[in-house]
């Protein structure tokens, strides 16, 4: 089983990559494989609102990594989301990459259906509650499955290393690698005994008259 961690920090080893690990270390030591895929750094401009992802199959963008990452996610079993709050939100460039990658994959086939999806969020002081509601928000449109921890996913740290200092937050990664490992192999295992729903066909609406 695999699990694809979406950085969206433009630092590769800073605190947001520090949270994605204690999440892995839980993660590995249920033989989980986890891969790491950096974003915040990467030149990604956002959604174009074109929808020619419906008759394509991708985004129709191809001068970055948002199809290549696109195809990594949708092999995973697991996603993890992780991004430092700017501004008490999710940095630009993650939002960028997660609004075309949710969009390909939601008028495609909802290729996330079923996976298991979590997010956690890194910030120096407030804002990191409006932060991972907004990426819970992609993960539940997606029909993925949301493991827990004991607190909300958010962990306290300005200067790099310095989530270790808070240990509730630590704690709260910990547990949220154990239950999304225990969450991902029940689901596995529910699919083999029980298989699952049938998907319906999305009823689009537009509120206008």
């Amino acid at each position: 089983m695999k699990v694809v961690a979406i950085n969206g920090s433009p630092r590769i080893d800073g605190n947001t990559a520090q949270a994605i690990e204690i999440v892995a270390v839980e993660l590995k030591k249920q033989n989980i494989d986890v891969e790491t895929l950096q974003v915040g750094n990467k030149n990604i401009r956002g959604c174009m609102a074109c929808m020619k992802c419906v008759e394509l199959g991708r985004c129709v963008m191809d001068n970055d990594v948002v199809n290549e990452y696109i195809a990594k996610m949708k092999e995973a079993d697991g996603l993890l989301l992780a991004s430092p709050v700017y501004y008490s939100g999710v940095a630009g460039t993650m939002k960028a990459f997660l609004d075309r990658a949710f969009l390909v994959t939601g008028v495609t086939g909802n290729a996330f259906r079923y996976k298991v999806g979590a997010a956690i969020t890194v910030v120096r002081r407030t804002g990191g509650m409006p932060t991972v509601d907004n990426l819970d928000r992609y993960i539940q449109y997606s029909e993925m499955f949301v493991p827990t921890a004991n607190y909300w996913n958010v962990i306290h740290g300005a200067n790099k290393g310095e989530i270790k200092e808070d240990l509730e937050g630590v704690q709260i990664g910990r547990i949220l690698g154990k239950n999304m490992a225990w969450l991902m192999k029940a689901v596995e295992l529910g699919k083999k005994e029980m298989g699952i729903p049938e998907k319906e066909k999305k009823d689009w609406m537009n509120f206008v008259r």
